[in-house]
């Protein structure tokens, strides 16, 4: 199984490749977009460094896993994860993983000119639909920090539900990071009639 175009109403989700490298220096050079995830902009550097390997790595392909860059029309919106919590380019699935995965954690990154618009629980759905009815996963989980209250809205309009709050020690604290991390999930049967 390879990772097919996703089409929604407004947006049009395709399988990353190296050619989207340009249009994550815009997402992540933008010092709002990163404020949970790393409290700043990356440099044109750090963005290359991180997203190289990824636009290029096709190995969670095997499983319809893996990364989409979303367009409305012409116009780049952002990206959206269907992956595994060890999502490090080139790691190899386990054997069993690779015959049916049983869940995967998603994510989505949205430009800031876009945010406010629905683009993120839109392209959101519908790769809940994708992993449920296609890939048969069985659980899709989502973390972010507990103050990121934006990411918490897309999590909970998708018909996610909030598992748990784990306060974690990182080196260089984040603003909130006292707060914690939540974790969200929602598994098959939820979505199921």
């Amino acid at each position: 199984m390879t990772r097919p175009v996703i089409t929604t109403q407004r947006l049009e989700l395709r399988p990353m490749t190296p050619a989207h490298l340009p249009l994550h220096r815009q997402l992540d050079t933008d010092p709002k977009v990163m404020r949970f995830l790393l409290g700043r902009a990356r440099s044109l550097a750090e963005t290359d460094e991180f997203w190289t390997p990824r636009c290029a790595d096709t190995s969670a392909d095997a499983v319809g896993l893996g990364w989409w860059v979303g367009y409305a029309g012409d116009r780049f919106v952002g990206w959206w994860d269907l992956g595994r919590s060890d999502s490090e380019p080139g790691t190899m699935l386990e054997p069993e993983a690779v015959l049916q995965p049983d869940e995967a954690e998603i994510g989505w990154r949205v430009l800031r000119s876009q945010w406010g618009q629905g683009y993120a629980p839109e392209g959101a759905r519908a790769l809940l639909q994708y992993a449920f009815e296609t890939v048969g996963l069985q659980r899709v989980w989502a973390e972010t920090m507990a103050v990121n209250t934006p990411s918490r809205r897309v999590m909970e309009k998708i018909g996610m539900r909030h598992i748990k709050t784990e306060v974690r020690h990182w080196d260089d604290p984040l603003p909130g990071a006292e707060l914690g991390e939540v974790v969200y999930e929602v598994t098959r049967g939820e979505r199921e009639p």
